[in-house]
């Protein structure tokens, strides 16, 4: 079905794209705990639910309850900003919103009404309304509101992840020069660069740098020229950003599948019924085997 140069280009190009995918992937984690970009959505996101974008009011209320955080400094304006945590249950929060908005032990509707805001104020009037009072409904109203707004920001952080790892895939890829276009055409004339990949790599390790190391990527003069076999160039190196955005995984299996079936051989022929496979005589059996024979 497939000739052999067409699956060593396959390998050649999805081992490349995997790794590449792979090591976006790990850069971008550790960006994202080094920055805490989690945590600092999450807040900004409530900041935005609790109306107080100076980080004054409802929300470093919230931030301050022991269900939220164990830190003491968000009780005190004047300490050092803190992201706070990456994840919060919606009971922590109907809870701990419940408590910062009842000071002083107030009752839950006076509590509301208190609330200096008019749109949070609106909000959690609405709520209370539909719940006919009922403080466990209403619990479970706040849990379903912050739920609802979590699904809209796990959206956002998505998206962003994706543009993140775009911008990362675009500048390794400008880095080390992989060029998908160059690639393609280096493995199509000569597949054999692709043939020593045996099995998918599971993490960056010395036999990946090898493999990597017989693929036509890095630069051979810098800098390069501007003209038309650049710009052919940086369309190579869009090309290259644009596969990570499948996933690692996805290229893994594309090269596990095509190993899979580069390693493939023929199909045994099937075995009637009533009839015998051809086999070798056995030691001292004058007897020659006959393939198709019927079976004694």
């Amino acid at each position: 079905m497939f000739s052999s140069t067409v699956l060593e280009v396959v390998i050649g190009m999805a081992f490349c794209y995997g790794s590449l995918a792979l090591t976006v992937t790990t850069l971008q984690e550790s960006l994202s705990a080094v920055f805490s970009l989690r945590a600092h959505m999450l807040r900004a996101c409530i900041q935005r639910m609790l109306r107080d974008p100076e980080f004054t009011g409802a929300a470093r209320a919230l931030y301050a309850h022991q269900l939220i955080s164990t830190r003491t400094d968000f009780a005190d304006p004047h300490a050092p900003p803190n992201p706070g945590p990456s994840y919060i249950q919606p009971a922590n929060f109907a809870l701990a919103l419940i408590d910062a908005i009842r000071t002083g032990g107030a009752a839950l509707d006076s509590a509301i009404a208190a609330v200096p805001d008019p749109q949070l104020r609106r909000t959690l009037d609405t709520l209370y309304v539909q719940t006919g009072g009922d403080m466990q409904r209403f619990q479970a109203a706040l849990g379903g509101w912050f739920d609802s707004t979590m699904e809209r920001l796990a959206g956002t952080y998505k998206r962003r992840q994706l543009l993140m790892s775009f911008l990362l895939a675009l500048l390794l890829a400008i880095l080390l020069n992989i060029d998908s276009i160059h690639l393609f055409q280096t493995l199509w004339q000569h597949p054999t660069l692709a043939a020593g990949i045996d099995a998918v790599p599971g993490a960056v390790d010395a036999k990946l740098a090898n493999g990597l190391a017989a693929l036509p990527i890095g630069w051979t003069s810098f800098p390069p020229v501007l003209d038309a076999s650049f710009a052919l160039q940086v369309s190579g190196w869009l090309i290259t950003a644009s596969t990570t955005l499948f996933g690692a995984p996805f290229w893994f299996d594309i090269l596990q599948n095509t190993i899979n079936l580069r390693s493939t051989g023929t199909k045994p022929a099937s075995v009637q019924p009533g009839q015998t496979v051809a086999r070798s005589p056995a030691p001292g059996d004058g007897r020659p085997a006959v393939a198709g024979a019927p079976a004694p």
